[in-house]
């Protein structure tokens, strides 16, 4: 596995994004812990701040990690991040404060136009799905093949 697409192109991916001052900073607690050929793990703590008011892990948060980390996945196959065309979530069971949860995403297939890639979030102590779903993605961003 190379360099340019390995683990370590997608924590530098994931750090730069998390790290800067659009909505995106708000993936900053996920570590990546690895990836690379079309594959993305990461995990971080459910804590305070991600809560929405009933207490549990808030949809809009689960929404925008599945959408980060499909990207990074994407991208660690050498691909465009492209732009979403179709995000989809279903909600299966709550996370709360203290628990760990682990992103796993895999790219399907990256074409030449299109992208599709899935993603699942577990709690890490007992395997138990959170969220499940994926988007499809628009990548053809190469100025010879759009004309």
């Amino acid at each position: 596995m190379s360099v340019k697409n390995g683990v370590e192109m997608v924590k530098k991916v994931a750090e730069f994004i998390s790290k800067g001052t659009s909505f995106d900073r708000v993936t900053q607690m996920v570590k990546i812990t690895s990836g690379g050929e079309g594959r993305c793990v990461g995990e971080f703590t459910v804590a305070a701040e991600h809560l929405n008011r009933l207490g549990s892990l808030h949809g809009g948060l689960t929404a925008t990690i599945l959408d980060n980390v499909t990207t990074y996945a994407l991208m660690s196959k050498g691909s465009h991040p492209g732009v979403t065309s179709s995000l989809s979530v279903s909600y299966v069971s709550a996370a709360r404060p203290g628990d760990v949860i682990e992103v796993d995403a895999n790219t399907l297939h990256a074409g030449r136009k299109m992208a599709y890639i899935e993603c699942v979030l577990r709690n890490k102590a007992d395997g138990k799905i959170i969220a499940k779903g994926g988007q499809t993605k628009y990548v053809d961003f190469n100025t010879e093949s759009s004309k």
